[in-house]
This record gives C-alpha cells, structure tokens and sequence, in this order.
C-alpha cells in the first residue's frame, strides 16, 4: 500500500451539529492528527467511522 490510510473521499465539510466530516465521519481533531497517527490507530478509527455516519443521518 502507498502512503497512510485513510477514509478521506473529498467532500470536506464540517456538520455544525455533530462537529463530524460530512465525507467521512472524523472529527477536525482526529483529521488533524491524521498523519502523526500509527496505522493500527488509523484503522482503529476507520472502523468507528460507518456507525458515526449512520448516527449523524438519524
């Protein structure tokens, strides 16, 4: 694999609601952070980001 993982599908806009990309579900910490992450935290993250998501549209 090439470069970091990550959830990212460029549309980038922030939910003022749930403070969560509307793309991918991270929070602008977490986006933030993203690089300095270990993969094992990345993919630990990745797999909450579907639940967020299907939390944000209810």
């Amino acid at each position: 694999m090439n470069g970091i993982s990550t959830p990212c599908v460029k549309i980038c806009i922030i939910d003022p609601a749930s403070r969560l990309c509307e793309g991918c579900g991270r929070t602008l910490t977490e986006i933030a952070q993203w690089s300095r992450l270990s993969e094992a935290e990345r993919l630990a993250i990745m797999t909450r980001l579907p639940e967020r998501l299907r939390q944000r549209k209810s």
